[in-house]
């Protein structure tokens, strides 16, 4: 018999995509979605259950479809369609992944757990390192919000993996997933028609693909090829990164450059509007960006991206139609200021 896989956070797009796409693995027999609010899209072929992970009754759902493969996909740092707010958000994210990982424990046909975890997990501080491995302990870590998150999650998981180790675990730590589709509080910022900055920051950013997500996905829950093995803990991030400022030319966004206590204020009132979730965690990513290592990715789980971080920054430029400057045009203009500042600041002959 093929394997039975059970998928959480089915109801988001990502979720739904991913459903679709393990359909058609010939090793897959059957495919169970999950969630609290029924799906807008179609699953295809894909059963669908209507159940809240943050309940011990997902450890019925387990035990009654004799589901092999976890794929728990139900952790995001926004509210589905803004239902709830961030204390929903955090009970999914942690207590029902708690509840998840328990009716995993008590069910003996569970072989393989694959998380959707995210490189949030290492935040983003002044004394950070140039570039974050697998292995790399924060400087500071997080202290709230998604990022806080994703430390519990993990640390949830690494429990879960001690006690359950016939159990094949894979932890895919997540850059910023873009796409047509993306859903996340760093889209709704870039969505934005004119961007706050912190004044004198630059920071450097990666990006992951839809597509790529998808299939990275699929990758860690299938079962391991000749050479790789499908259980760890691996960055998942495309080729290269951009700098903020390359991402407002690029999507022909104006930025406002402003001192950090005065990017705060701005955060907490477009939170408080509701135009966007401008959390403190993205406002440190925003002023000390991230950058991971992918060598594990590639060389042990066998994932190589289809997508560059620039190449995924292009396509969800494109889905977003064009902002409120050409893009062309501000980057002529913002080259010439900088050339202009430069001329004068320069030293004199």
């Amino acid at each position: 018999m093929g394997k039975v896989v059970l998928v959480t956070g089915v109801a988001r797009q990502l979720g739904g995509r991913f459903v679709r796409r393990i359909q058609r693995d010939p090793d897959v027999d059957r495919v169970i979605g999950v969630d609290a609010v029924p799906p807008e899209h179609h699953l295809g072929g894909a059963e669908f259950l209507k159940a809240d992970i943050r309940h011990p009754a997902i450890a019925r759902v387990l035990a009654e479809t004799g589901v092999d493969t976890v794929v728990h996909m139900d952790i995001n740092g926004t509210p589905l369609g803004k239902r709830g707010g961030r204390a929903s958000v955090k009970e999914t994210n942690v207590i029902g992944t708690m509840q998840l990982l328990g009716a995993c424990q008590k069910a003996p046909n569970v072989q393989r757990l694959v998380i959707k975890s995210s490189t949030s997990v290492y935040g983003s501080a002044p004394r950070d390192p140039a570039v974050f491995t697998e292995t790399t302990t924060p400087k500071s870590l997080p202290s709230g919000g998604f990022a806080k998150d994703i430390v519990e999650v993990e640390g949830y998981v690494r429990g879960f993996a001690r006690r359950r180790p016939d159990v094949a675990v894979c932890v895919l730590r997540f850059a910023n997933i873009l796409g047509p589709c993306a859903d996340s509080p760093l889209a709704e910022y870039f969505s934005l028609p004119v961007w706050p900055t912190v004044l004198g920051y630059d920071p450097r950013l990666q990006f992951v693909h839809e597509d790529d997500a998808i299939e990275v996905l699929r990758i860690a829950a299938a079962a391991p090829r000749r050479g790789t093995l499908n259980s760890g803990t691996f960055n998942i991030a495309g080729d290269g990164v951009l700098l903020l400022s390359q991402t407002s030319r690029r999507l022909g966004r104006p930025t406002v450059p402003l001192l950090l206590p005065t990017v705060t204020w701005a955060g907490t009132a477009l939170r408080s509007i509701g135009i966007t979730d401008f959390s403190p965690e993205q406002i440190r990513l925003l002023t000390h960006g991230r950058v991971v290592e992918t060598t594990q990715m590639r060389e042990t789980l066998g994932f190589h991206p289809k997508y560059t971080t620039a190449e995924t920054f292009a396509e969800f430029a494109r889905s977003r139609g064009p902002g409120l400057l050409p893009p062309a045009s501000l980057a002529r203009t913002v080259d010439r200021l900088a050339g202009v500042l430069s001329a004068r600041g320069g030293p004199t002959q």
